[in-house]
């Protein structure tokens, strides 16, 4: 049996938690901002919380609303996705099919979750983060006379009112108002409880921080109206912390692990600024890569406030940091270094090894090696009953493999994410050969006995003498 007495993995060392202090304060400091405050989770709990701020007495706490902004649209996207696993739409579904009359209806559902429906970044003016939503009472006054910038499809192009109009489609389909929904689907079953459409005492107030001087101006806490679903909601770090774990791990009770995972998974197309710099878009999920590792979460920005939450599900850490400032502070570098100042000081504990309670005879007959023309790959089963592909070279293709309960297999990830694995049986029932995406993968390189497409030449492998 495996024991351990090391410190439990959910405690910090003191040199950590003082590296994340650090790490805040000089955000606080250089980006001049009244107030910032952040929360680190692992192991599925929040493990540490900290505050910086200007004003003398108490200061803000785990429980202090502040405004998220865009972070919101992760909360819409999940909607979506509950709608999607409940079969009242599919994400390839054109938006005209639920929602029609928008002048936008070509976009399919995915390309509006991941902003590649071609549609402006903005409502028409006048500038809807800083005036009232009751300017904009329509979709038709959100999307403007002319919605689209680019061809659908065709390239990621951020809109905001590319998730004003998926509210409209989840208040559409579940005839209740967006917020309604989004508290009884998604905040109460997780225990979101001081996360809502607008703010609730304690809460902090915007400000401007003139970029010149060390003074501060107000800023105006507008009701976006139909935007809100785009930035509207505010919340706290305990509560945000909370989030970050269902994002990383899923929840019965509002969307499975499967779900949040393709929420994670890149669905939109990526230019080449996006690429230089590591980042693409998932389904209402930002993605970047940061120190080698992949962050999954989003930012929000709202005039007087900023807010980022990012995950590392490979190293179980997420951080939430708040701000109560229009610009400043990088809040989106700050998460992602306290993700990696535990990560890095505290690295995960593994699970213990454990073999497997049962296995079928006719699933491990399939582990080993196996050859792609020539090039070598392992199959392995894994604990979770899954499959793994591994190129036996440092590059190359790799795939987990889910089993489909009648002999064959999905693709998860990479190159074969969607695409089918089939084992060919030989009329005795041995293995002749897997088939994964219609490519062969024999046991030897070109096996003549498999059935491989355009044949093996009969006078198999040869030396130089044999080509003279």
């Amino acid at each position: 049996m495996t024991t351990s007495q090391e410190v439990p993995q959910e405690e910090l060392l003191p040199a950590t938690r003082r590296a994340l202090l650090h790490r805040i304060a000089v955000g606080q400091a250089e980006g001049r901002a009244p107030s910032l405050v952040a929360a680190v989770v692992r192991g599925g709990r929040t493990v540490w919380h900290g505050s910086r701020t200007s004003v003398e007495g108490h200061g803000p706490d785990e429980n202090t609303q502040y405004r998220i902004g865009s972070l919101t649209k992760t909360f819409t996207a999940v909607l979506i996705l509950r709608l999607r696993d409940e079969g009242r739409l599919d994400l390839s579904d054109p938006l005209e099919k639920h929602l029609p009359g928008t002048g936008a209806g070509e976009a399919t559902i995915a390309q509006l979750l991941a902003h590649a429906a071609g549609l402006a970044a903005e409502s028409p003016a006048p500038w809807w983060e800083r005036t009232a939503g009751s300017l904009r009472p329509e979709l038709a006054d959100v999307l403007g006379a002319e919605p689209l910038r680019h061809p659908v499809g065709s390239r990621f192009h951020y809109s905001n009112p590319g998730y004003t109009v998926l509210g409209a489609l989840v208040e559409r389909l579940r005839e209740a108002p967006w917020e309604d929904v989004l508290r009884r689907e998604v905040l109460v079953p997780l225990g979101l409880h001081r996360t809502s459409g607008s703010p609730r005492a304690p809460h902090a107030g915007g400000w401007a921080v003139h970029p010149w001087a060390d003074v501060m101006l107000p800023e105006p806490v507008q009701d976006l109206g139909l935007m809100a679903p785009a930035g509207q909601l505010w919340s706290t770090t305990a509560d945000l912390a909370r989030f970050a774990v269902f994002l990383a791990r899923g929840d019965e009770r509002v969307l499975s692990a499967e779900s949040v995972r393709e929420m994670r998974t890149p669905a939109a197309p990526s230019d080449a600024a996006d690429l230089a710099a590591g980042s693409a878009y998932g389904l209402g999920l930002q993605l970047q890569y940061r120190d080698g590792r992949l962050l999954a979460g989003h930012s929000g920005s709202l005039p007087g406030f900023l807010a980022n939450l990012s995950v590392s599900v490979e190293d179980d850490v997420a951080a939430v940091v708040l701000a109560n400032c229009t610009s400043g502070p990088q809040v989106t570098g700050i998460a992602a270094d306290l993700v990696r100042i535990v990560a890095e000081a505290e690295p995960r504990i593994p699970e213990p090894w454990r073999p497997l309670r049962e296995v079928d005879p006719a699933v491990l007959e399939l582990t080993g090696q196996w050859y792609w023309g020539t090039q070598g790959f392992t199959l392995r089963l894994e604990a979770d009953g899954g499959l793994a592909l591994e190129p036996l070279a440092e590059v190359g293709r790799r795939a987990r493999l889910r089993a489909n309960g009648d002999g064959t297999w999905t693709g998860l990830d990479g190159y074969y994410a969607g695409e089918p694995l089939t084992v060919v049986r030989r009329s005795d029932g041995s293995v002749s050969h897997l088939d994964l995406g219609s490519f062969v993968f024999t046991r030897t390189p070109y096996d003549p006995e498999a059935d491989v497409p355009g044949g093996v030449d009969p006078d198999g492998w040869r030396g130089m003498d044999a080509i003279r």
